[in-house]
């Protein structure tokens, strides 16, 4: 029986190959009711011997306990410091999200809402159209001429009547005066 105690001990032991040592040297003198009836045979048995290998048994027997219950309290200390720092690895993450590092805002250059050129014409940033000194407008982005939205009408064939300026325009870019009728050459 002390040898199977100590052999499991002995897993857990920080010195377990003094305890293999001590392990064989106890199965050349068994104790415990064995070692009994082996002193029992030879003679030379008495109470006082029975009582001092009991006694010895008893130290072996506390020395396991104490080995088993040393070994559970590590596991435990070392199973709940890495669950603690699993646990504050994941608070330093939310805090991170909750709480991002603060930078200062810079707002983006913008244009200026209408520029002015030195020939008379002019960009509206905000509506993306130039006119130009003479009064004709083109969309930035398209490059096309601009046309106010309410001042367009649009025909199902795909032309469409400039009511500003009284020009109907064909679907094939053929443009027209409305009031004379005349077609305008550009």
């Amino acid at each position: 029986m002390k040898i199977a105690a100590l052999s499991a001990a002995s897993a857990t032991a920080p010195n377990w190959l003094k305890e293999a040592q001590e392990s064989i040297a106890a199965s050349q003198a068994p104790g415990g009711m064995m070692g009994a009836l082996q002193d029992a045979r030879s003679g030379s048995y008495s109470i006082k011997t029975f009582l001092a290998k009991s006694q010895n048994n008893l130290y072996a027997l506390a020395q396991i306990a104490q080995s088993n219950q040393t070994s559970a309290g590590a596991l435990a200390a070392q199973m709940a410091q890495s669950a603690a720092q699993k646990r504050q690895g994941e608070i330093a993450a939310l805090i991170a999200k909750l709480n991002p590092q603060q930078t200062n805002f810079n707002p983006p250059a913008e244009l200026d809402s209408v520029i002015y050129f030195e020939d008379g014409s002019s960009i509206d940033t905000g509506r993306n159209v130039m006119t130009r000194a003479d009064g004709k407008q083109f969309d930035t982005t398209t490059g096309l001429e601009y046309h106010e939205p309410g001042s367009i009408v649009s025909m199902a064939n795909g032309a469409y009547l400039d009511t500003k300026n009284n020009i109907l325009t064909m679907s094939d870019g053929t443009k027209i005066d409305s009031i004379t009728g005349l077609k305008i050459t550009v």
